[in-house]
């Protein structure tokens, strides 16, 4: 059971900068042990590395050379947290950066860009397909994880290579390190859960100066994320449903999930609830979580799914299937009584904290699929914003 006495305290202790002594302290009552007195120091030796499947995995001999799924750098990676004792942490720091052919198909264009505002700059790189003149595309808005890039996430998820075939622009915003030493979004942070300021303000900046200076069709713009990506990717469905007409999540949280470091802690362990409430029309979701997932907890993608849902009369069809020689997945689908999709929900059965269906030449991928990426496209250029 939570306290929120402790949970006070392990507020104090971040507060006063003592994030080894509030971090033991959290994972000593998720787990349900009596905590030591407050007066007592936690001894870093203590902390777990809340890591999972820390042995790396070879999952293909590519260029001479071994190629390995690295595991998943958690979100609590978020800040000094990474620089302490006992964490381990393993990610993209530790990998080749990747090939230009395997970011984007030959003719076409991934270029830098930059966006700047009152509240802050943000660089960014945007996929151009080779038929963007055609007429007015669709945009997607990558949101990447912790300790990611964009052409790191690029390479991952193999976006601009569907995006090719759909004809579609691709938009990936960076983090940079000064504004989170793991280059983690800020989503458990209050200041950076609302429209008009803080990252979410920087994110719709950047979709909206693409929209501007590139033939978008202003019905047909989605954003997606991994991990903290796939947290602000809540955030911003839930802050700008004007603006983006369908959102993916995958190994996210709910939008309100958490509000500082501590309950960050607890959504992330047990999942999180959502406190905050956009008052509009709800934005078609589609949500991918392995269950094996010890990162983010699968109940987070629930949390996302019932936020997402605010109408009455929805028909669920739920079925199963298998990927050969891959993973097993459960798939949700919620339809209103007009035979709109509102949601999709795809529980990936012993799947960690990685994209499903990803590339290994990308880090915090699961080859074993089912796709996230072809899958998510499909169901975004299913919908487009009214009038």
């Amino acid at each position: 059971m939570l306290s929120q006495n402790l949970i006070s305290e392990a507020t104090r202790l971040t507060l006063t900068g003592q994030l080894v002594e509030a971090t033991a302290l959290l994972q000593r009552m998720l787990r349900g042990e009596s905590p030591e007195p407050s007066h007592a120091r936690v001894s870093p030796a203590r902390l777990e590395p809340p890591t999972i499947d820390v042995k790396a995995s070879i999952v293909e001999e590519k260029e001479s050379r071994r190629t390995t799924r690295v595991s998943p750098a958690p979100l609590q990676s978020f800040d000094r947290l990474k620089d302490f004792p006992g964490l381990n942490l393993r990610g993209p720091m530790t990998r080749a950066p990747p090939a230009t052919t395997d970011i984007a198909p030959q003719g076409t264009r991934f270029i830098a860009g930059a966006f700047r505002s009152a509240n802050g700059s943000r660089n960014y790189k945007l996929f151009v397909p080779s038929r963007s003149q055609e007429k007015p595309l669709p945009l997607v808005v990558m949101l990447h994880g912790c300790t990611q890039s964009p052409d790191d996430f690029a390479a991952g998820t193999r976006m601009n290579f569907l995006a090719e075939e759909r004809n579609c622009f691709v938009v990936y915003p960076e983090q940079p390190s000064g504004a989170n030493q793991a280059k983690c979004w800020n989503w458990f942070r209050t200041g950076d859960q609302h429209r008009d300021g803080g990252e979410p303000s920087l994110i719709a900046g950047i979709t909206r100066q693409v929209m501007r200076d590139y033939p978008i069709d202003p019905k047909r713009v989605y954003v997606a994320g991994l991990s903290a990506g796939g947290a602000l990717a809540a955030i911003m469905a839930a802050t700008h449903a004007d603006l983006y007409a369908a959102v993916g999540i995958h190994s996210g949280l709910a939008c309100g999930a958490a509000s500082d470091l501590p309950s960050a802690f607890v959504a992330m362990r047990q999942g999180g609830g959502s406190e905050i409430a956009d008052g509009g029309p709800p934005v078609p979701t589609i949500v991918f979580h392995g269950d094996r997932d010890t990162t983010v907890h699968p109940n987070n993608g629930d949390r996302i799914v019932e936020q997402s849902i605010k109408a009455a009369g929805l028909k669920a069809k739920v079925s199963d299937g298998r990927v050969p020689h891959g993973h097993a997945y459960t798939r949700t689908n919620l339809t209103d009584p007009r035979g709109r999709a509102i949601s999709e929900h795809w529980n990936v059965h012993g799947a960690g904290h990685a994209w499903s269906g990803g590339s290994p030449a990308g880090s915090y991928t699961d080859p074993r699929g089912p796709d996230a990426t072809r899958e998510m496209l499909r169901f975004f250029l299913e919908h487009s914003l009214p009038g």
